[in-house]
């Protein structure tokens, strides 16, 4: 299912838009999270919602249904389609939603929410986004700060509230902190689109880090670290 993340989002989309909900949600369910992000933004809305709901019901999928949607794909897109991987749908969808930008998050969960809010509830609990990385201790900010981008985290910070990027400035030296002030304020108005990707990126590697266990992440319910 790794070559399916080879398919153009557009295409895929296009392709998808004529099969059952159901077989979506499967196909979606084996690719990369940020790929079905990018899928379930170019279908149409209300079949993309119908498809988030039929993930979040998905029980495990019978083997020779699999090798059916294999087959087809296979015959469609490309070769040695073969894996199954047995996940919980909601932690699922939380990474899918942590891929999607602001606008387009904010949308699905709204909707979401309208028609199934226990579910949309524990999307949220089971995301980790930007703001939850003041939540860090002051050991885990400083192991972050080390790994990422300078540039990448002044365009972050840009779109941060100002606890946060107060958290992150205390645990820089004071020139440091003064010199990345000084970066933000120089970049002038930036594209919102930026920002998130910028923030993405940040999120990412702190989850990286704590996959490695240097650094531990505490989502949004606010009780349990995360293991990734």
């Amino acid at each position: 299912w790794d070559k399916l993340g080879n398919v153009n989002e557009a295409v895929l989309a296009n392709y998808l838009k004529n099969e059952y909900p159901q077989t979506v949600a499967v196909v979606l369910s084996k690719v990369k999270s940020d790929h079905a992000a990018r899928v379930l933004t170019a279908l149409p809305e209300d079949f993309a919602l119908e498809c988030v709901q039929r993930m979040l019901r998905m029980e495990p999928v019978q083997r020779e249904i699999l090798d059916k949607i294999e087959q087809t794909l296979r015959n469609e897109f490309m070769s040695n389609l073969a894996r199954t991987s047995k996940r919980d749908s909601h932690e699922m969808m939380a990474d899918i939603f942590n891929s999607f930008d602001r606008q387009t998050e904010a949308r699905f969960i709204g909707a979401l929410e309208e028609r199934n809010r226990e579910a949309a509830e524990r999307i949220r609990a089971l995301m980790f986004v930007f703001e939850d990385l003041s939540k860090l201790d002051p050991g885990g900010v400083q192991t972050l700060l080390r790994a990422v981008e300078k540039d990448q985290l002044g365009l972050a910070l840009k779109g941060a509230s100002e606890s946060l990027r107060e958290m992150f400035f205390s645990n820089m030296s004071e020139r440091a902190a003064k010199i990345m002030r000084e970066d933000m304020e120089s970049m002038g108005p930036v594209r919102l689109k930026d920002v998130d990707t910028a923030q993405m990126t940040m999120v990412q590697v702190a989850k990286d880090l704590a996959a490695k266990g240097e650094i531990m992440l505490v989502g949004q319910s606010g009780d349990d670290e995360l293991i990734y």
